[in-house]
């Protein structure tokens, strides 16, 4: 298994070669279902073959995809099945778009709470359930360079499917953290420096004039409810995203952009 990157603290060896008394850095997704991951579409396939992290079990193609593989040079690292489109369309059903690539794959690893960077941005989303929403977040943040996304066991899309093809092969870069108890996870942040933000319409402060600090966990929630009221309660500071116009609530993937960019604006995280 391959260490973690700069976005993690260095391991420190124990009795199990992670942290004191045997806990390791990482761990797999404790709650993931029987079956393999189901990775589609074109940017997300060939993302996770060129991730030397994730473990490809199974590789569909089409005699057109299996030509761009070829002519982009790109490692299968097993042996593809050549398929027609109509197969893949059976797996997936009529409106996904898979551009003929289909991988089974392994769940990726991912960090414990309190391995963490302790610099930077993480999210932390409160029972957002809609995959498309969830993919399009973790492609913000991994063009803003966050550290992790932290999200419910339930209540929350599973890593794969609907989730991994609105990323767009952002899955491969953004770990995706899961947790059995948010008020939980979110008092460890607490307790280990970060500072959690949580957003809603009717926070006391607007987040765009808070002065901000490393490490910083932005926390969004789902669309309608919000977030959950021990959430409100467990976060140091709720703000709200004031907007100019008539409309002052945005879509929760929308909201996520801009608080981003706020967030990295006032980190100095802008180069």
């Amino acid at each position: 298994m391959s260490e973690p990157d700069s976005r993690f603290r260095p391991r420190q060896k124990g009795r199990g070669g992670g942290r004191p008394g045997g806990k390791p850095a990482w761990r797999d997704r404790e709650d993931r279902p029987d079956g393999p991951v189901i990775l589609y579409g074109w940017h997300t396939v060939t993302a996770a073959l060129n991730n030397p992290r994730r473990k490809i079990h199974k590789l569909l193609v089409t005699e057109n995809a299996a030509r761009r593989l070829a002519e982009e040079n790109i490692d299968t690292r097993v042996a593809p099945e050549l398929v027609r489109p109509n197969l893949i369309d059976q797996r997936l059903g009529p409106d996904a778009v898979h551009q003929g690539l289909l991988a089974e794959a392994d769940p990726l690893p991912a960090p414990e709470i309190d391995a963490l960077a302790r610099g930077g941005m993480v999210l932390v989303l409160d029972q957002i359930t809609d995959p498309h929403n969830v993919g399009a977040i973790m492609r913000s943040a991994a063009a803003f360079g966050v550290n992790a996304i932290v999200t419910t066991a339930r209540h929350s899309p599973e890593a794969t499917g609907v989730l991994a093809k609105a990323a767009s092969g952002a899955l491969e870069l953004v770990p995706f953290v899961t947790v059995q108890n948010l008020a939980r996870a979110l008092t460890e942040l607490n307790d280990a420096g970060f500072m959690t933000v949580g957003l809603d319409s009717e926070g006391a402060d607007n987040l765009a004039a808070l002065p901000l600090t490393a490490p910083l966990a932005l926390v969004l929630g789902a669309e309608g409810k919000g977030l959950r009221q021990l959430t409100r309660q467990t976060c140091r500071v709720v703000a709200r995203l004031d907007m100019p116009g008539e409309i002052k609530s945005l879509n929760v993937s929308n909201a996520a952009v801009l608080a981003l960019y706020i967030g990295a604006t006032r980190l100095g995280l802008m180069t």
